[in-house]
């Protein structure tokens, strides 16, 4: 499919079987089973949450890739342009610079805004680091905020979650859908999920309008690494 064909927001070649196999995929077995059982045990084993939690996202990475795979690419002898890998207009640079300002800025302000509420509640991964400051952890911590949780993270959420919705309830319902369930996923960290909705919609629409999703890799990967950089500063 070429770079600039919209097609693939008008129809795609999956079903509900599809759609409810890997939703189950996410909530039952990477929330329910590697989130409950499994990421404990990498905790108690390396005694670390930073290298626990990048050990889970490299894994919770491989089994979401995987599936998306098995599930919905491979038994229609489909190749990975279907979830958006495919290149982008040096023209889009201007939209992932653009969404990226945006999102940190937005950011900023809906942590500002929602600080009044109180009951903050910290990444174990982000105190992890911000009790061991050095080359090693900023490095692992910046690994897997801005390189493996983008990648996997916007091909299931945005590649096939959000094109298999866009295709059935049209534009607004699937950014708001998707960025329901992209924000559902990060529970229980509820003082910021006013932030991943934010994020999931201009993620959403990086996708829309470039028809790719490696701008909205991009831009997930930037403001994560910012993010990282700043929590080690601070």
């Amino acid at each position: 499919m070429d770079k600039n064909d919209n097609r693939w927001k008008a129809r795609d070649p999956w079903g509900r079987k599809e759609f409810i196999l890997l939703l189950l995929l996410e909530f039952i077995f990477v929330i329910g089973f590697l989130k409950g059982v499994v990421s404990p045990m990498y905790s108690q084993w390396l005694n670390n949450d930073l290298y626990a939690g990048t050990i889970m996202g490299l894994t919770i990475a491989i089994i979401l890739i995987t599936g998306v795979y098995i599930v919905a690419l491979r038994p229609r002898a489909l190749s990975w342009s279907e979830i958006g890998i495919k290149r982008f207009k040096m023209s889009d640079w201007k939209i992932i610079i653009g969404y990226s300002v945006i999102l940190l800025v937005g950011a900023v302000i809906i942590v500002i805004l929602t600080s009044f509420i109180g009951n903050t509640w910290e990444n174990s991964k982000t105190e992890s680091l911000q009790q061991n400051v050095t080359f090693l952890t900023v490095l692992i911590a910046f690994v897997s905020a801005a390189v493996i949780s983008p990648i996997y993270e916007e091909l299931f959420y945005r590649g096939f979650l959000y094109r298999w919705l866009r295709t059935r309830i049209g534009f607004y319902g699937a950014i708001a859908i998707s960025s329901t369930i992209f924000t559902v996923v990060h529970i229980p960290a509820y003082n910021v999920m006013p932030v991943n909705f934010f994020s999931g919609v201009i993620f959403a629409l990086a996708y829309e309008r470039t028809n790719s999703i490696w701008p909205s890799v991009l831009i997930h990967g930037i403001t994560n690494g910012i993010m990282v950089l700043l929590t080690s500063l601070g």
